[in-house]
């Protein structure tokens, strides 16, 4: 799936390859990185024709596989077509400087280089001469008893000619006083309004409004914002959690309904669609002509298929740059290996991409927050999640999701309220432990607070509070500490610095950015520039970076799921949590099938 990049870099090699798909061979070179050796792209290519030329007949009859137990001697040719490459890279003669006579600037004579005081002026009225007689010859004769225009503008020119600079400038002023002084006159006479308009905005008053604001505050400055004084609000708990009939503590997959695999083809049909010009045998042979019949693909063949595909991608959401490497990808893996009778490129193509999509969906790494937290749970300390990500992406809401989902499941919660920047931040928190707290009161589990917060207020700094939250969780029991970040763009070196901090100081478990999935571009300069951030303001010699992915709003992008790749493909990251509403039942793990069927939806 990431077979666009043909080199690879490990520490000091660097090793570039080369796909044979007909015979299912890869060509490998390898290098000290520190050498800039010019001569490899040819070197690997003559390699691949050379080989495959003089073992094509054995390939043919024993198969890729029968040729492990063979022996090749291939040696001197190798060594040949080595000393070849580096010849050619040292025949390149180099770039002789131009000589003075070879120069433009030889050609030019003193003369036509020395500059008189009086030319220049010279030239600029030989050139309003032309323009004038240019405008005179198009505005025809004038009527007789006027002057033409023209005639006025030469006698204006020859006048110039006669003055002085001085002269000049000083009729130029008497003229632009002359224009401003009857402007001026003409504006005087413009009649005076009646009577001014009153300056500023009226209120509007509504017919169902109130016009007393005392009815409207509902603040209470008795409480000064303390948790324990405010009262606990009633809410219906079916508007928290919506569905009544799930499972307790279970996380469902994403659920994607796709249509008839008729419509699906729509993303490329066009392509291979018959001109209705062309009449039934046109029709046929149309259709024939899609087909590859036991012959190797070429590039030719997939590039409108490809062209195409990378098109529909952009239009799911999927950054620009993703699509175009993920489609290289494909048809550097497709090109050169022989089809089937009765298969087309086009689903050929399209059965290649979906395979690399959902292999990118699927990172090596996989996420497991439940066993994670069991087994810091047997070294008797909290797990910790810290939440990071951009202004407005949901960052406050998902852990509130999240925490409901480890209550459920039979963990304390300790939110750490480290977003000291934002105005409501802390009071957004503590109402979502509030709600919390009277779903899973403490009598449901044997008299024990199951979510709390730790606040300390605002214009604190966000890494010592962490710090203090940790150590109160591990004196207290809690199983797991999540701790909330103030958003930052991407782009602010100090709030990015101060979140390496955060997360270099207190080590963390678990590192999520929180993005949203309306994004496209926008998600992979948001990462790449986290990540980068979190490497170049950590102390430490190899630094924390991004350990997985919160995709929230994904109710509201219908198929354009594009998001999802994007992200997972520039980190290599995988989606741990996927939000899905606004109830604390809306959390979702990644289901990868369902978001390529989607994707690749017409």
């Amino acid at each position: 799936e990431r077979g666009g990049n043909n080199s690879f870099t490990h520490e000091a090699l660097t090793l570039k390859y080369k796909l044979d798909n007909q015979f299912e061979l890869v060509f490998v070179v390898g290098f000290q990185k520190i050498l800039t050796l010019t001569y490899v792209d040819k070197l690997i290519d003559d390699v691949h024709k050379e080989f495959r030329d003089k073992y094509r007949n054995e390939f043919q009859q024993k198969g890729t596989l029968g040729l492990l137990n063979g022996t090749f001697d291939f040696k001197d040719d190798f060594m040949r077509l080595l000393r070849d490459a580096e010849e050619s890279s040292k025949v390149r003669a180099p770039t002789v400087m131009k000589t003075f006579e070879q120069s433009l600037k030889s050609q030019k004579t003193v003369k036509s280089m020395i500059e008189t005081p009086g030319e220049k002026p010279k030239e600029k009225v030989k050139t309003k001469k032309n323009k004038s007689s240019k405008k005179e010859g198009t505005e025809g004769v004038a009527p007789p008893g006027k002057a033409a225009p023209g005639d006025k503008q030469l006698s204006a020119a020859g006048d110039r000619e006669e003055l002085t600079k001085d002269e000049i400038l000083q009729k130029n002023r008497e003229e632009f006083f002359r224009r401003h002084m009857k402007a001026g006159e003409k504006s005087s006479r413009s009649p005076k309004p009646e009577a001014q308009k009153e300056k500023g905005k009226k209120p509007r008053v509504w017919d169902l409004g109130n016009s007393n604001a005392k009815v409207l505050d509902y603040s209470n400055s008795a409480t000064n914002g303390s948790a324990e004084a405010c009262p606990v609000e009633e809410f219906d708990p079916d508007t928290a959690l919506g569905d009544r009939n799930r499972e307790p503590g279970r996380l469902y997959d994403l659920e994607y309904e796709s249509d008839d695999e008729g419509e699906e083809e729509k993303v490329v049909q066009n392509l291979s669609k018959p001109s209705a010009k062309k009449g039934g045998l046109g029709g046929m042979f149309g259709m024939l002509k899609g087909l590859v019949g036991s012959k190797s693909l070429a590039r030719e063949d997939m590039d409108p298929v490809l062209e195409k595909m990378k098109d529909h991608l952009i239009a799911k959401n999927v950054a620009a740059e993703i699509a175009v490497q993920l489609c290289e990808s494909v048809a550097k893996k497709l090109e050169g290996k022989v089809m089937g009778t009765f298969t087309t490129v086009t689903s050929t193509v399209k059965q290649a991409l979906q395979e690399a999509l959902v292999q990118i969906l699927q990172p090596q790494r996989r996420v497991d927050v439940l066993r994670d937290v069991m087994d810091a749970q047997r070294h008797r300390r909290p797990y910790v999640v810290t939440f990071c990500g951009v202004n407005g992406v949901g960052k406050s809401t998902n852990l509130a999701k999240i925490s409901f989902w480890l209550i459920e499941n039979g963990f304390s919660v300790l939110i750490a309220a480290c977003d000291t920047f934002r105005a409501g931040a802390v009071e957004q928190l503590r109402t979502h432990t509030r709600r919390l707290n009277a779903l899973h009161p403490p009598e449901s589990h044997g008299g024990r607070t199951m979510v709390q917060l730790y606040e300390k207020g605002y214009g604190k700094d966000a890494a010592g509070i962490a710090m203090e939250a940790i150590s109160y969780a591990r004196n207290q029991g809690f199983d797991v500490v999540l701790v909330d970040t103030a958003g930052r763009m991407q782009d602010n070196a100090p709030l990015m610095t101060a979140l390496a901090k955060l997360i270099a100081v207190n080590a963390p478990d678990l590192v999520l950015f929180v993005g949203e999935a309306l994004v496209g571009n926008e998600a992979v300069d948001q990462l790449v520039k986290f990540n980068k951030a979190l490497a170049d303001h950590s102390m430490a010699q190899t630094p924390r970076l991004i350990d997985g992915i919160v995709l929230t709003k994904f109710d509201t992008i219908d198929d354009k799921v594009g998001a999802a790749i994007s992200m997972t493909y520039i980190t290599s990251k995988p989606i741990v949590f996927v939000g899905t509403g606004q109830t604390y039942c809306d959390l979702r793990s990644l289901n990868a099938k369902a978001v390529v069927a989607a994707l690749m939806k017409a």
